[in-house]
């Protein structure tokens, strides 16, 4: 691939911040393997997430290098993660030279543009139920390894990490997480979550 050629692979433990708010936005980063979270700190200092959760395969950090101002948000490595980083100046030229890149580019932009338009939406029209029904969702299918029992989601995350995720209390999130487990739409194996009812979970978000 173009960008592995025209950057550097670095690697990063979990809980690693690969660039924070204020940073100059000089370089993008490929996600070779491992998960990122995007996320802003609210006046309280709360860890507030603002975008899903980046993948292996992804880009990011990309408008704000492209319009070569500061950083407006965190990016904290979930797991360990290996990233290939491209420095500015070499992925503009990239894009001048590879229309096809662009017009990827362009259009990963603009499914992010919805998707931030679909998060505002469920904030503000749904209960923390649904936006935590739906993330468990969201996160089989991004992050999911199938089995027959149900779809083990493959990240050790906190219950205050998931609340930051869908804008609730970490106690909210402990209560609901419990009534899904009794209800029986998920169960814990160790640290991690597993979608044992997929239909189930889903009737939170009607």
């Amino acid at each position: 691939m173009l960008i592995r050629q025209a950057g550097s692979t670095v690697h990063y433990p979990r809980n690693h911040i690969i660039f924070a708010a204020g940073d100059l936005a000089d370089r993008i980063f490929l996600i070779e393997s491992g998960y990122v979270k995007i996320y802003r700190l609210s006046t309280d200092g709360r860890r507030v997430t603002v975008g899903s959760i980046r993948s292996p395969g992804e880009l990011m950090g990309l408008a704000e290098t492209l319009l070569g101002t500061e950083r407006t948000c965190f990016a904290g490595a979930i797991t360990d993660v290996s990233l290939v980083i491209v420095r500015k100046n070499k992925f503009e030229e990239l894009l001048a030279v590879q229309p096809v890149l662009a017009i990827k580019v362009a259009k990963l932009l603009g499914a992010r543009m919805r998707e931030a338009e679909a998060i505002i939406h469920e904030m503000v029209c749904w209960q923390a139920p649904g936006r935590l029904a739906l993330m468990l969702l969201k996160m089989g299918e991004r992050c999911g390894r199938e089995s027959a029992s149900g779809i083990k989601i493959g990240l050790q995350l906190t219950h205050e990490e998931l609340a930051n995720m869908v804008g609730t209390s970490r106690q909210t999130v402990t209560s609901l997480l419990n009534t899904f487990k009794q209800e029986k739409s998920i169960a814990y194996e160790g640290r991690e979550i597993k979608i044992l009812d997929p239909d189930k979970l889903a009737k939170w978000i009607m």
